[in-house]
């Protein structure tokens, strides 16, 4: 049966330093849930002291309805896979995957049971025999959450487990980790600092800054939604752009925007009062250069094209030097230095008041 995680007013610090702020999230059972966020944001610190291997300075954390702050981690029910891949280079896959419960003194013929399973979910049973030096990136890799899977764990924490892939693997392996929490059911809290995996692999992300967590919720909402510009500028790729405006009002049924070029009115109402500050989002894959495609945005120069294939990339800046990056459907063909109109859905258009908040 998967298993609930609830954090509560969770809290870190070494000596003087506070690196997480009072943390609360609940997990439920079953969920994938992905942590991310910038380097140093508490993501890994969090997942440490879930793991039992970092003290909790203050706050409950509550597993299964139980408060483990003092339970050692071995008797958490927990298993963990860490970005590196750690197995022993004497030992062989088979016995790699059995050591820790050859530690735990499990019988024999259990152990040999749980290791075959884990080899055919990870699809790595023409490889119990080998060393790890005759492995793969990807097949240590799978060797690696192996060994958390013969544990039978209630909860899975990995902590970055891809960052050493190449690009092709890291898809791969993405690939697996999802099929994998299918196939198991267990709940499980994932480290990246890659949106991209969050977004194809999370029931919930959870965005954390600086020891605090920004938004968390299922992946569209913060695609979709973002409570401000930090989320709405880390989830998606490529990033949101943003457009510095005023708000010259508003009513019941629309705002009069100003950007330093152009003047337009958007059919909704907002809160941000007449004459303030706002910034405007929009994602790159939301603006058009068809001629009466949507709302005029910007009139822009063509810095750059790049052809992807299925899309084209045009990195583009409007006449008061603010940039703009817009992705296009298909193979076009666009002159470099050339003049486009941006134009925009108006119910795409993200607007933030001057502290950075969503309006």
């Amino acid at each position: 049966m998967a298993t609930s995680v609830v954090l509560q007013k969770i809290v870190k610090a070494y000596g003087e330093v506070q690196v997480v702020h009072g943390v609360d999230l609940t997990i439920e059972p079953g969920e994938f849930t992905v942590f991310v966020g910038p380097s140093g944001c508490g993501k890994s610190t969090l997942l440490r002291m879930i793991a039992g291997l970092e003290p909790i300075t203050g706050g409950d954390l509550i597993i299964d309805g139980q408060r483990l702050n003092d339970v050692p981690a071995a008797k958490r029910g927990i298993a963990m896979v860490f970005q590196s891949y750690a197995l022993y280079p004497h030992m062989s896959v088979y016995q790699n995957l059995a050591f820790g419960l050859e530690t735990a003194k499990l019988p024999k013929a259990e152990i040999a049971v749980r290791v075959q399973r884990a080899a055919e979910i990870l699809r790595i049973e023409p490889l119990l025999q080998r060393k790890p030096k005759q492995l793969s990136g990807g097949q240590r890799q799978r060797v690696a959450i192996g060994r958390a899977i013969v544990r039978e764990p209630k909860i899975f924490l990995f902590d970055e487990p891809l960052s050493n892939l190449d690009a092709e693997l890291r898809v791969q392996m993405r690939v697996e980790i999802a099929k994998l929490h299918n196939d198991l059911g267990n709940t499980m809290i994932y480290v990246t600092h890659d949106q991209v995996e969050a977004m194809t692999m999370a029931d919930k992300i959870v965005v954390l800054r600086a020891g605090v967590i920004e938004q968390a919720g299922p992946p569209l909402e913060l695609y979709n939604n973002p409570r401000n510009i930090f989320v709405a500028g880390f989830i998606g790729s490529p990033k949101m752009n943003f457009l510095k405006a005023n708000i010259e009002g508003s009513d019941a049924t629309s705002t009069r925007l100003a950007t330093s070029t152009d003047v337009f009115t958007l059919p909704r109402p907002t809160s941000g009062a007449a004459g303030s500050a706002a910034t405007l989002g929009v994602r790159p894959e939301h603006i058009t250069i068809t001629p009466g495609s949507g709302l005029k945005l910007a009139d822009v120069r063509v810095d750059l094209v790049e052809n992807l294939g299925g899309q084209t990339l045009l990195y583009t800046t409007a006449a008061d030097g603010q940039t703009l990056t817009i992705m296009l459907e298909g193979q076009l063909q666009v002159e470099l230095g050339s003049t486009v109109t941006a134009h925009i859905d108006p119910a795409r258009l993200h607007i933030f008041n001057a502290e950075g908040n969503a309006i």
